[in-house]
């Protein structure tokens, strides 16, 4: 049990990096954390300028994330940072997850968790050895309507689940494109075995197992490369199997041109459906057999008592990325706070790696049906 307010170390998200900013604001979007330490990039001068411009001790920020270990722990334990903040390229979570993790600090990452299926088992075997906790920041379980549909249908409201349609596109990488955020995606040694598919196809997965509470078990994939000298997929599509007889598809493309950030999800049951669009995200809609289509809106009262945390505004005011990225902060805090797990912790983390590998090899063997490992 830790004291409510939290102390965090952040590894990443220096000066030209998009997601470390999102992260330092989601985390004290609602006062329980403060960044307290950090080793904000591999280049020594982009690293304290960050600090300085956050205006953290010099002395909080360190060379290296091993030395940000040591010094750490070696604080008393009411000054010590109580988590580290992994903000990383994918090659980069195992290894400071590892070293956070022996130090005695919890972890909470970027996803996916490792850089393959076998990292993400040792790195499984850790958490439970240390009993630590370990969660991933999949961003858009934060938003209330995503849990008022997971709500939905736990409770029976649609019936038994029978299908699925999941999809993310986005159209930034329709070109061959010179950027930092490009340039290690695009990379197998920093990526991983997939590019589209691990970067965002593993939010698509995430969410189906999240909202549906079924595990896919089983894949149908092509993977492509529409981006000439590209060394890793730019988009995919998947057929899927679930626990329970739930069938679906499941689709990730950055070559889009046009699109932006469309992250959506469309679930049927016997008795109804619900259909949730990230880019507008206050709005779910819930389909029936024998009634007219309902539009559930955020922040209302009729909405589950599990989702009514969530929100931070008035119906009518609309909430976004950083309030959604802010409740795994705090998701990630009460778990601290009250000795519990996560709510997408190292469990979800193999299963994600497991898909991203299940994902490569049903498309090398030409869309053969694969069955997702654990």
């Amino acid at each position: 049990m830790l004291n409510e307010h939290l102390r965090m170390g952040m590894v990443g998200g220096g000066q030209g990096a998009f997601i470390g900013d999102v992260h330092r604001l989601a985390a004290r979007l609602d006062g329980k954390i403060s960044l307290v330490s950090g080793v904000f990039s591999r280049d020594p001068e982009n690293s304290r300028a960050t600090g300085q411009m956050l205006g953290l001790s010099p002395s909080r920020c360190y060379a290296t994330y091993e030395d940000m270990m040591h010094g750490e722990a070696a604080l008393p334990a009411d000054e010590r940072m109580n988590f580290v903040s992994i903000v990383t390229p994918n090659h980069m979570h195992l290894p400071v997850a590892k070293a956070a993790l022996e130090a005695g600090f919890h972890v909470l990452s970027d996803k996916p968790a490792t850089l393959d299926l076998a990292e993400a088992r040792a790195l499984r075997d850790l958490v439970r050895q240390t009993g630590l906790t370990y969660g991933l920041t999949h961003t858009y379980l934060g938003y209330p309507l995503v849990e008022t549909a997971r709500s939905i249908i736990a409770e029976g409201g649609i019936g038994k689940v029978r299908k699925v349609f999941v999809e993310y596109i986005q159209g930034w990488l329709s070109q061959p494109v010179d950027n930092k955020q490009a340039d290690w995606r695009t990379d197998p040694a920093r990526s991983g075995p997939s590019g589209c598919m691990g970067d965002i196809g593993t939010h698509a997965h995430n969410l189906a197992e999240f909202v549906t509470g079924n595990v896919m078990t089983h894949v149908a994939a092509d993977l492509s490369v529409f981006v000439d000298g590209r060394r890793l997929d730019d988009d995919g599509s998947a057929l899927f199997r679930m626990q329970g007889g739930v069938k679906g598809v499941l689709s990730a493309s950055q070559i889009c041109v046009g699109k932006e950030n469309s992250l959506s999800i469309r679930v049927y049951g016997e008795t109804g459906g619900l259909e949730w669009d990230q880019e507008e995200p206050n709005t779910l809609i819930r389909t029936y057999l024998d009634r007219p289509t309902e539009i559930l809106r955020a922040g209302q009262g009729y909405l589950p008592a599990s989702a009514q945390t969530g929100f931070r505004t008035p119906p009518g005011h609309p909430e976004g990325y950083i309030e959604a990225f802010a409740n795994v902060y705090l998701d990630f805090a009460r778990a601290l706070n009250e000795g519990r797990a996560s709510t997408t912790g190292v469990e979800a983390a193999v299963r994600g790696m497991a898909f991203v590998e299940a994902l490569v090899e049903s498309s090398k063997n030409n869309a053969a049906w694969t069955e997702i490992g654990s």
